[in-house]
């Protein structure tokens, strides 16, 4: 399914999907282990989601930060910098005794976790250029991988020790792994602009406004993403599921997640970005309406929406890359736009069904997937100007 020019593009690949694999598995840890790190550490369950926004801030620096260095140093030695500071964190947070010591040692592991992302993400761009598609796809697959990996490591290591801190220490043992065969191979530089007029290079743009739309794309999709994942249990025992049940629901949305970024990397060898995006939100409203007029039992739902939410973020990233020169500032400048949607959008929903019941949850996520329609728009009409201004 993926195209290789050489042994060299090949090898490094997969060590950047075996990477991503360990990144998934560092992303999908906070979930399980936090009613484990408020016992070790003495805070209520209201106190230890702080944790929840110290990652996120963490997120937010970190995009930033590794796009600057991404564009001034060695993306390989940035890379395993990163990945130093995720080992450490994860070997530290299980033993942590103090909520204000775990707090800051989950920033540091949200600032390496979305550095790795965010550099991998821009490093295989270089690699593959203008052919990145798929293989962006499957990157994201492995990071999905990895995040459903996470809770079963930890029913494993409660099983086997009693104890939940093996599963950090597996989980940095992992990302380690991946740092020494990455060290060995050279890292891709960010592609040059030819100055030749009939380059295809040159129908890349450098327009603000280009990129603010494509930041706020992302930021409504991640921000929908984490929105269904972390509330959709919640939906499902407000909607008179039992507890099992509705626990199901995000089980369910990510099995759906992972199986269709695998099935994303034939269909981006057929289909256009424009194709493949519009095909997410045809799904992504008709889960929605079909959640609203009971249509749909909440299963059915949650499944028809992680496929729905599958392709969305590879692909748009990959039509970001066909159509801005990507720098890796501006791989930070989208993940910290991605970061501000995880933060803000689910902070929302809460207050929402307080107010209005289960019923407001469908309606939440179809007025997200509107906006998204209504940034594709203004999108695609953006990339007519330039293309009209770039012809003329």
């Amino acid at each position: 399914m993926l195209h290789f020019t050489s042994t060299y593009h090949r090898r490094l690949t997969w060590t950047y999907f075996g990477l991503f694999i360990a990144i998934g598995m560092t992303g999908g840890l906070l979930g399980p282990a936090l009613p484990h790190l408020a016992e070790a550490s003495g805070a209520s369950m209201s106190q230890i989601a702080v944790l929840f926004t110290a990652r996120a801030v963490g997120n937010m620096s970190g995009a930033m930060v590794t796009g600057l260095l991404m564009d001034r140093f060695n993306g390989h030695r940035v890379l395993v910098m990163m990945g130093v500071l995720a080992v450490a964190g994860l070997a530290l947070a299980p033993l942590s005794p103090l909520l204000l010591l775990l707090t800051l040692l989950f920033m540091l592991l949200g600032f390496a976790e979305v550095s790795l992302n965010a550099g991998g993400n821009t490093l295989l761009l270089w690699l593959h250029r203008d052919a990145a598609g798929p293989n962006v796809s499957a990157l994201h697959f492995c990071f999905s991988f990895g995040n459903m990996l996470t809770p079963l490591i930890m029913i494993a290591a409660l099983s086997l020790t009693g104890q939940f801190h093996l599963t950090f220490w597996i989980v940095a043992a992992s990302v380690a792994a991946m740092l020494w065969p990455l060290s060995r191979f050279v890292s891709p530089s960010m592609p040059t602009v030819d100055p030749n007029p009939a380059s295809l290079a040159t129908l890349k743009h450098r327009d603000p406004l280009l990129l603010g739309l494509f930041m706020l794309l992302f930021s409504l999709y991640v921000g929908i993403e984490i929105t269904f994942a972390g509330w959709v249990t919640a939906y499902g025992t407000l909607s008179g599921l039992t507890t099992e049940h509705a626990a199901l629901l995000a089980t369910l949305f990510w099995l759906a997640l992972s199986a269709g970024r695998l099935l994303a990397i034939p269909l981006l060898r057929v289909c256009s970005p424009w194709q493949v995006l519009a095909g997410c939100l045809a799904l992504g409203l008709s889960a929605a309406a079909g959640l609203h007029l009971n249509a749909l039992p909440p299963s059915a739902g949650a499944l028809l929406f992680g496929l729905s939410a599958s392709a969305f973020f590879p692909t748009l990233f990959a039509l970001c890359n066909q159509s801005i020169v990507m720098r890796g500032r501006t791989t930070g400048a989208i993940f910290t736009a991605a970061g501000s949607g995880a933060l803000v959008i689910p902070s929302l929903t809460g207050p929402l069904l307080d107010l209005a019941g289960a019923g407001a949850f469908p309606i939440l996520l179809a007025t997200l997937w509107l906006l998204i329609a209504l940034g594709l728009l203004l999108l695609a009409s953006r990339l007519r100007q330039l293309a009209v201004r770039q012809g003329g």
